[in-house]
C-alpha cells in the first residue's frame, strides 16, 4: 500500500525566475508569466512551486536553498539576466538535478549555460505563440523527468566537463525542542542586526529608512499579486462568469475570428471590467483578463 502511494505522489517542479520590475517588465509581467508555468506544471501532472515560497516560517536563504535542491525538477528563467535568478540556476546545476531553461526571445544567451538547451518563449506573451511554448514545455518537462529518473547516468549539466562529486545537502531530524531553539535564536540574531543598524548618523538613519520602507512596500505589493493571482476561483463563478461574457459578446454581435481576437481583445476587456459581477468574481486585473481570455477563446 505504501509504495502505491508514493508511485501514485506527483513530482514537484520548482520555478526560478523574476519577480519584481526589471527592464520594463513589471511585476504584472511575471505573475502572467508564472501563472503560464504553473498552468503547464499542472496539465502536466507536476506540483508547481516558486522557490522561495514554503508554507513555513524560516530564513529565506534556507528556503530558498531546500526547494531548490528537493524539487523533483526545476524550470529557470533567465529572461532579463536576473542576478539572483542566475545565481540560483548556478545552485541547482552544482546539484545536477534535472533542470529547464527557458527565456524571452528579447534575451541573449548566456556563455556558461549555452550548452543547455533554451525554450524560448514571446516577451510580449503573444497569445497564439504562448500556446505553443506551453506544449513545448509541457513535453520537456516529462522527457526530461522521465529521462532522470530512468537513467543513471543522467546529467544535466555536469557531464559536459567530466565526472564530478555532485553537490547534495545534509537531512539532519532535530527534535521540537531543538527547532524552537534554532528559531529564537534566529529572531535574536534578526534584533542584533536592527539594533546595529540603529547606531548610524541620523541622516544616514533616515535614508535608510526611506529605502527599506520602499523596498518592502514594493515586495508586499509584488506579493499580494501573486497570492491575489492565485486565489482559488470555484467551477461555478468560473461558469457564471464565462456565461456572462458569452452573453455579452451575443448581445453585441460580436463575433470574430483567431486572428481577429487579439487585436479586438483589449477592447472587450476594458468593456467588461465596467460589470462589477465579472470584477468581483475575479477579484484582480490579472485573473481578470485570464477569465476573459478563457471565455472568449
Amino acid at each position: 500500500m505504501t509504495d502505491k502511494k508514493q508511485s501514485d505522489k506527483k513530482p514537484t517542479c520548482g520555478i526560478i525566475m523574476p519577480i519584481s520590475l526589471i527592464e520594463n517588465c513589471s511585476p504584472e509581467h511575471w505573475a502572467d508569466m508564472l501563472g503560464i508555468l504553473k498552468d503547464v506544471c499542472n496539465s502536466n501532472d507536476f506540483i508547481p512551486n516558486l522557490v522561495s515560497d514554503a508554507d513555513d516560517i524560516g530564513v529565506i536563504h534556507n528556503r530558498i536553498i531546500e526547494n531548490i535542491y528537493s524539487s523533483d525538477i526545476v524550470i529557470c528563467d533567465v529572461s532579463c539576466k536576473n542576478a539572483n535568478v542566475m545565481f540560483e540556476l548556478g545552485m541547482r546545476l552544482a546539484f545536477d538535478k534535472p533542470t529547464i531553461i527557458i527565456k524571452d526571445d528579447l534575451t541573449g544567451y548566456s556563455f556558461d549555460t549555452s550548452l543547455i538547451e533554451h525554450l524560448e518563449y514571446p516577451r510580449d506573451l503573444r497569445f497564439t505563440s504562448i500556446i505553443k511554448f506551453k506544449e513545448n514545455l509541457g513535453k520537456k518537462l516529462k522527457a526530461t523527468h522521465e529521462k532522470a529518473t530512468t537513467d543513471p547516468n543522467f546529467s544535466t549539466f555536469l557531464k559536459n566537463f567530466g565526472k564530478y562529486k555532485i553537490a547534495h545537502l545534509e537531512d539532519r531530524e532535530i527534535t521540537s525542542d531543538t527547532f524552537i531553539v534554532n528559531a529564537i535564536e534566529e529572531l535574536r540574531r534578526d534584533i542584533r542586526i536592527i539594533k546595529n543598524n540603529s547606531f548610524v548618523e541620523k541622516g544616514d538613519d533616515i535614508s535608510k529608512l526611506i529605502r527599506t520602507k520602499s523596498l518592502l512596500e514594493k515586495e508586499m505589493q509584488a506579493r499580494s499579486r501573486f497570492e491575489r493571482m492565485h486565489t482559488e476561483i470555484t467551477d461555478v463563478d468560473k461558469l457564471r462568469f464565462r456565461k456572462i461574457v458569452q452573453e455579452y459578446l451575443k448581445s453585441n454581435k460580436i463575433s470574430l475570428r483567431p486572428k481577429e481576437m487579439d487585436m479586438e481583445l483589449p477592447t472587450i476587456i476594458e468593456e467588461l471590467e465596467k460589470n462589477s459581477e465579472l470584477t468581483t468574481i475575479a477579484g484582480d486585473s490579472i485573473t481578470f483578463r485570464n477569465l476573459v481570455r478563457d471565455s472568449v477563446y
